[in-house]
């Protein structure tokens, strides 16, 4: 799975349980086996970082909605060769709803 599938996926089942809203926006898409079906569209979810890169601060006190393991990209340089090394791995990550950050002053 994708960091966006895994991200989606969670985020329906926090909605489902009470633990994040919905935004009242329905949208149409399709299962595995190809059927039309509407989902209710969720409250965004983000990582700390990922919320203050798009402005926002998460409110003091406030605890995660979710831990999800994600993957994560790496790349390191040979100091000696100055070759790039990548790799992937999984991480786990706190997520914060849009209802717990506020916008950063400018």
């Amino acid at each position: 799975m994708t960091n966006e599938q895994i991200i989606f996926s969670a985020a329906q089942q926090l909605a489902e349980a009470g633990a994040i809203k919905y935004t009242g926006k329905i949208y149409k898409a399709r299962d595995a086996e190809g059927n039309e079906i509407q989902l209710k569209e969720t409250e965004a979810i983000h990582t700390y970082n990922a919320w203050r890169a798009l402005g926002f601060q998460v409110q003091r006190g406030q605890k995660a909605v979710a831990k999800l393991t994600i993957w994560k990209h790496a790349t390191k340089t040979d100091k000696e060769t100055g070759e790039e090394e990548s790799k992937m791995f999984m991480k786990t990550a706190a997520f914060f709803s849009a209802s717990q950050v506020e916008a950063m002053p400018a």
